[in-house]
């Protein structure tokens, strides 16, 4: 989670750079040139700083929504955000490991699931022993929790 609100502050650092130092100076720049009305990197810097501000805006919202995130409310013996869970997929007799992750941090190549995808949210809340039916894309998985590490097992390892 530390590592997450790490990456977006970096980004917002970023883009705060590029909006107040780099994009300014475009757009003066482009101003120099003359005519506006047809100064293209006049207006591709314009959009730039709108599409700037769009995205500066929607990563200090996910902040402020991970700052509000209460840590004890994350259950210890169940399934929630930052567990580590191994599963039997019952339909093809086959062991898969997920780390269920926001959905910034979601790969599902690397096993790390959002918690609002299907599998994500149909492992919310179970425990070990559960067996769970989700419905995906491509029919029905049905999936049976054989190990739980929890985000609070994961911060006492490290």
């Amino acid at each position: 989670m530390e590592e997450l609100k790490k990456k977006i502050q970096d980004e917002i650092a970023a883009l705060e750079h590029e909006l107040r130092t780099e994009l300014p100076k475009q757009i003066l720049t482009a101003r120099a040139h003359g005519d506006l009305s047809e100064n293209a990197e006049y207006h591709a810097a314009k959009e730039r700083q709108g599409l700037v501000n769009a995205r500066l805006g929607q990563l200090q919202a996910r902040l402020r929504e991970f700052s509000m995130i209460d840590m004890a409310k994350i259950p210890r013996d169940r399934v929630g955000l930052g567990s580590r869970v191994v599963v039997l997929d019952l339909n093809k007799d086959e062991e898969l490991s997920y780390s269920l992750v926001t959905s910034e941090d979601a790969d599902v190549s690397q096993g790390r699931i959002s918690t609002s995808s299907p599998i994500g949210k149909g492992l919310l809340g179970k425990r070990v022993g559960d067996t769970v039916r989700i419905q995906i894309p491509d029919g029905t998985r049905e999936l049976e929790i054989l190990q739980l590490a929890t985000i609070h097992d994961e911060a006492t390892k490290q």
